[in-house]
């Protein structure tokens, strides 16, 4: 896959969002985007602790906990990207600005230090 811009990976995201909803036939709403945000988030935290070996030794044994990968976390962080553009353009905002200027807040804080 070709390099993108933040605003092509939007896009593309709008793209299969479009797709979901036809097969779906409803849009998703505010709430089901932040529940499934939580969701997400929670996979993460757990394939985070399986590969950084958080759990007991004693649950290794159990084939769920050997699954956890770096491509797994790879997935959940893009499951959560994509929940995160969708409540960006739930609210009309520009993700890829709002963060750059959280940056340079966060820069200009450093310099101060």
């Amino acid at each position: 896959m070709s390099e993108l811009t933040f605003k092509e990976v939007v896009q593309k995201t709008n793209e299969v969002t479009k797709a979901f909803q036809k097969v779906e036939q409803r849009q998703w709403g505010i709430e089901g985007n932040m529940i499934e945000l939580m969701k997400q988030v929670g996979q993460l935290s757990q394939h985070v602790m399986m590969v950084e070996k958080y759990y007991m030794a004693k649950r290794m044994n159990d084939p769920k906990y050997n699954k956890a990968s770096k491509d797994e976390i790879g997935n959940e962080l893009s499951d959560i990207f994509f929940i995160l553009i969708q409540i960006a353009n739930h609210y009309g905002i520009d993700l890829e600005k709002a963060h750059l200027k959280e940056l340079e807040i966060a820069l200009a804080s450093l310099k101060e230090k």
